[in-house]
């Protein structure tokens, strides 16, 4: 069985980021070989109602079409029980996560799925609370 993954927004969109800075081109790197790995079906991509929520609001609408392309093509749309998703985010709600971010990590929760993200802070956190966080 192929290890599912599941990337944030803010990963996925990293590429459309200012690569002016090392870090922030290193990440994109980083997410171009993720998705080769996918594309090898090294990895299976899964994604949410959450992706399509939070790519919904992005601004650029060239960027908000590609990523939503991105995740029709490549990923798998995953939907768990409402009922628990929902007491599991409140939960880690509880605990200082945003509610995008906790959802997010319910979603992945659900399918055994590597939360992978760029965002320090969310990382740190949900390394706290032994999550399956890259």
């Amino acid at each position: 069985m192929t290890q599912k993954i599941y990337l944030d927004v803010c990963a996925l969109c990293r590429p459309y980021d200012d690569q002016s800075y090392m870090r922030i081109k290193l990440e994109t790197i980083a997410v171009q070989l993720i998705f080769s790995a996918i594309d090898q079906n090294m990895y299976d991509l899964v994604y949410s109602p959450v992706h399509v929520k939070e790519i919904s609001a992005i601004s650029d609408q060239v960027e908000r079409f590609e990523l939503y392309y991105l995740l029709q093509e490549t990923g798998k749309f995953i939907n768990v029980d409402k009922v628990q998703a929902r007491k599991r985010a409140e939960k880690l709600i509880s605990t200082g996560l945003g509610v995008a971010d906790a959802a997010h990590l319910v979603f992945a929760e659900a399918v055994e799925a590597d939360f992978i993200t760029c965002d320090d802070k969310l990382c740190k956190k949900c390394c706290t609370l032994g999550t399956r966080t890259k």
